[in-house]
């Protein structure tokens, strides 16, 4: 467990998503706390990316609200029409299970894009930025290399270092490891359980139970659109209390 973990810096209040007549989201509430590792688990179609997707605008909610702790105004509430998606943007990354580099780029290059042009960064601080981070997930040497010339591990540790250049408050991390071979999960799941001492809350939606169970603070079960169970990994997955969560841990044990 964390000891790091501060006030809350995102936090949704009864998110509701529909895509026609299919509700995939019921009135689901989240608080996450600067420094916290939170694991949204489930089984697929249960709501997971939807709500990942609302937290960073990319899907506009129905009905309920998401606050931001932002650096600069405080508390807002980001799903107001009003709010500033770039800025948003600029404090909550999202990183994909397809990695979604710029093929045309260095990998170097693909790190510093985001903070020049949008953060306004300087050039050379964006570069030594870069390298720090390059440096931090075991990929130094690949600076110059272009993204078809890495395996798919190597390409989501690039993905989740360009995340981090823009210095996010919060990380959104969906089934990151899922188009991974299983050799490779360990060294994109490192670089995650590193996170967690930088003080930036992640939010993960994963089907790697043993790293749900070890590395996060909190873990969430959700199914058909609902937080069903929320907990310590400890309680959630030695005594779960709502039957569904029992069922669905126990394909992991068979």
């Amino acid at each position: 467990m964390s000891t790091d973990i501060g006030s809350t810096v995102l936090r949704a209040v009864g998110v509701r998503k529909s895509f026609g007549r299919h509700e995939v989201l019921r009135g689901v509430d989240l608080t996450v706390d600067e420094g916290e590792v939170v694991c949204l688990i489930g089984a697929s179609g249960s709501g997971k990316s939807t709500l990942l997707a609302c937290l960073d605008l990319l899907v506009q909610v129905d009905d309920g609200e998401v606050w931001l702790e932002s650096r600069d105004v405080g508390p807002r509430e980001i799903t107001d029409p009003r709010a500033d998606v770039d800025a948003v943007r600029r404090e909550i990354g999202i990183v994909f299970q397809a990695y979604n580099l710029f093929p045309h780029l260095s990998v170097r290059r693909n790190l510093t894009l985001g903070p020049v042009r949008a953060g306004g960064v300087k050039r050379r601080e964006a570069k030594e930025r870069a390298i720090r981070l390059l440096e931090r997930v075991g990929l130094a040497d690949k600076a110059s290399a272009y993204p078809d010339s890495l395996s798919g591990g190597q390409q989501q540790r690039v993905a989740l270092a360009r995340a981090l250049a823009m210095q996010p408050r919060v990380l959104l991390l969906d089934e990151i490891t899922s188009a991974l071979d299983p050799m490779l999960v360990g060294e994109v799941l490192d670089v995650v359980r590193g996170l967690r001492s930088d003080g930036i809350a992640v939010v993960m939606a994963t089907h790697e139970m043993s790293f749900a169970r070890e590395a996060s603070d909190v873990v969430a079960f959700l199914a058909d659109g609902e937080i069903v169970e929320i907990g310590p990994p400890e309680q959630l997955f030695d005594a779960p209390q709502d039957p569904r969560t029992a069922a669905f841990l126990a394909r992991f044990r068979d």
